[in-house]
């Protein structure tokens, strides 16, 4: 039996916002996050820009003496469910066993594992932290979740760099389907804005060196688009087998329709020129969904703003939707927010689900000269729209692929 697989909650912490209302309304009016680094002195980087969260307080969604033993990235993974768990309105006393939790990271801690190897290059062993090892796990995350709320189902943190969030909704959209849970806590978190990160994804010359106009950094789909921006924060989602959620009388908000997943067994870093995986994927997660092309009416991209990779994708919706193409609605969240990494894809998964029940689309902003054929349907300016369908991809360092198909209950 496959079961129905809803939406009855949604959590976010990221550089447009610690609230959904706060998100929605920067995505209405095209806020960008990007700005130059505060949290360190950046002026030795090639990089010096970034989109930082500015005005999260962990104190308002955790214990003090929990926040100090935590990492950023789970500080962010803990404040979105609670806010999720909170909007689902759902309790757990009874099920605790059918409630799962996937909150993975692409990173994990790497703030806590910088910070700490200072200390031990100055101070010695004896003074590195003994929550060291927990907190720059990937699972901790999943762990903590689990802790406050009770939570004994499955437990895991599934990780592939940039599609990690993506690839947790589609496995926990798997586990209810198929029976193994009820509720699944679904999402991602990241943070790494750091030197040691920066460093290194520029030197892969990954990022935008635009450090003089950091509002016009992040440019998918454009032609003079040199690299993504840093970003960070989480999304967390509450799905629910949909008889469970209507049995208790939820809110619904969305239904995860259908979910694909492969590899482009490629490169390292560089998508398979031909869109092949991208492709395929996005073909699969519609015939799960049970749906055709025609039934799809807004992409929101991955879109990095990479050279290669926006060109690979747009590549991808025209080998998928053919003539179709030409009406359906393309975004990509990035240009406001930058790239959260691990946290991307569920993050911008709340930004399409916002814009689907607030019959919008989010405009581009920087995009001046599209880097592609002038049909497809981006609008550089917020634009009303009705979506009762759309994809979601998210595509990650070693080839990975994931796509899904979100759309209105019914």
């Amino acid at each position: 039996m496959r079961r129905r697989v809803v939406v009855t909650g949604m959590g976010v912490v990221s550089p447009l916002g610690c609230n959904l209302t706060d998100f929605e309304k920067n995505l209405r009016e095209m806020y960008i996050a990007i700005d130059k680094i505060t949290s360190f002195d950046a002026s030795n980087l090639p990089v010096q820009i970034a989109a930082e969260i500015k005005d999260f307080k962990p104190e308002n969604y955790m214990d003090k003496k929990l926040a100090k033993r935590l990492d950023r990235y789970s500080q962010f993974a803990l404040a979105a469910a609670r806010q999720a768990i909170e909007m689902s309105g759902v309790k757990f006393e009874g099920i605790e066993e059918r409630v799962g939790v996937l909150v993975p990271s692409g990173m994990g801690g790497f703030l806590t594992l910088a910070e700490q190897n200072e200390v031990l290059r100055e101070k010695g062993p004896d003074r590195v932290s003994p929550f060291l090892i927990p907190m720059i796990l990937i699972n901790m995350a999943s762990g903590v979740i689990a802790m406050e709320f009770g939570l004994k189902g499955p437990n895991f943190a599934p990780v592939s760099a940039c599609a990690t969030s993506v690839h947790a909704v589609a496995l926990g959209s798997m586990l209810i389907r198929h029976g193994y849970a009820d509720v699944i806590i679904a999402g991602g978190s990241e943070a790494t804005i750091a030197p040691l990160p920066i460093a290194g994804f520029a030197s892969m010359r990954a990022l935008s060196t635009r450090n003089d106009e950091p509002k016009k950094a992040s440019r998918p789909f454009d032609k003079a688009r040199d690299g993504f921006v840093m970003g960070e924060g989480a999304g967390v989602i509450v799905l629910e087998a949909e008889e469970f959620a209507k049995s208790r009388g939820a809110n619904i908000i969305a239904e995860i329709k259908g979910y694909a997943m492969n590899d482009d067994a490629h490169h390292f870093s560089a998508p398979d020129p031909e869109a092949r995986g991208s492709s395929k994927a996005m073909r699969m997660a519609i015939e799960d969904a049970q749906l055709k092309p025609e039934d799809i009416d807004f992409v929101n991209c991955h879109a990095t703003s990479t050279p290669a990779g926006d060109e690979v994708e747009l590549k991808a919706i025209e080998n998928v939707f053919g003539e179709h193409a030409k009406k359906i609605y393309v975004n990509a969240t990035k240009t406001l927010t930058g790239h959260l990494l691990g946290a991307a894809g569920v993050v911008e998964l709340i930004g399409a689900i916002l814009q689907m029940r607030g019959n919008f689309v989010h405009g581009m902003p920087n995009l001046e000269e599209l880097d592609g054929p002038d049909y497809f349907n981006i609008p550089r300016q917020t634009t009303q729209a009705k979506i009762k369908n759309f994809v979601k991809n998210s595509f990650g360092f070693g080839g990975h692929n994931a796509s899904l198909v979100v759309g209105v209950y019914e």
